[in-house]
């Protein structure tokens, strides 16, 4: 079994074991504006993209509530991409609660999205830990060129390189009397290995989460190489999801990323 197949297993596995009621109140948080699963940061980024009219599709989308809550914007589509056939089925019972009619959300390999969907796009973007889950970012871009018109753009919110050097609590290498403390190099390549997604279950899964670190130039050059410009690049001191030990310290923990397609 390949790592991106293992990782469909692992997932589907943490939802079925998910605590009770997890996600199942999305529809109602959707009521509470638009953008209403992002951070301030990210709201303000797209509000200044001007979504209005536009074809809108998250890569990695989870239970939806992002992309749901993008439709606010005045988008006038939106699909949504996973590997997790049953976490999208989530995604389509919020939309179904929310009324929201056009979107829709597609199970398959991020790679291996249909030619059908090249050129559709004037937004793709990913959220926190989405791009972890891809050894080789360049033929993520690519897949991500493909999808995007010409002139579209991608939006990244994520975690920022630099904390995957710092062990976060339940790690054996976290001392909370040393939070200076670097344990890993920035460079690392090698997989980590995880049994838990303590956001979505308490338990421990029999499958394997497999993902990779990535160094901002990793991120830049297979942005470069694709066809894609960076146009804006806002780093953070407060983490997005992993822990917040580190928040105001001068460490950057974060990111934003906008870039366009280059026409050819």
């Amino acid at each position: 079994m390949n790592y991106i197949d293992g990782n469909k297993t692992a997932w589907e596995e943490v939802f079925n074991k998910r605590r009770p009621g997890w996600g199942d109140k999305n529809h109602e948080a959707l009521k509470s504006g638009k953008f209403a699963f992002f951070n301030d940061d990210v709201k303000k980024e797209l509000e200044a993209l001007d979504l209005g009219g536009k074809a809108v599709a998250q890569f990695c989308c989870n239970n939806g509530r992002e992309l749901l809550s993008i439709l606010d914007s005045g988008a006038a589509c939106a699909v949504g991409f996973d590997i997790a056939d049953n976490i999208l089925e989530q995604a389509k019972e919020t939309a179904k609660k929310s009324g929201i009619t056009n979107c829709k959300f597609i199970a398959c390999d991020i790679l291996d999205i249909p030619e059908s969907y090249h050129e559709s796009f004037d937004l793709v973007f990913f959220t926190i830990g989405a791009i972890t889950w891809f050894r080789e970012l360049d033929k993520l871009f690519y897949v991500v060129s493909k999808c995007l018109k010409t002139g579209g753009l991608l939006l990244i919110n994520d975690y920022h390189p630099i904390i995957n050097m710092l062990p976060v609590p339940g790690e054996d290498e976290f001392d909370p009397d040393d939070l200076n403390k670097i344990a890993f190099s920035y460079f690392e390549k090698e997989p980590w290995f995880e049994n838990k997604m303590d956001y979505i279950s308490d338990e421990t899964t029999s499958g394997t989460f497999t993902s990779f670190s990535h160094t901002m130039s990793d991120i830049v050059n297979a942005l470069s190489e694709n066809g894609i410009r960076i146009i804006k690049l806002g780093e953070y001191d407060y983490d997005v999801g992993m822990t917040d030990v580190y928040d105001g310290k001068g460490f950057p923990l974060s990111y934003i990323l906008v870039a366009e397609k280059l026409g050819y």
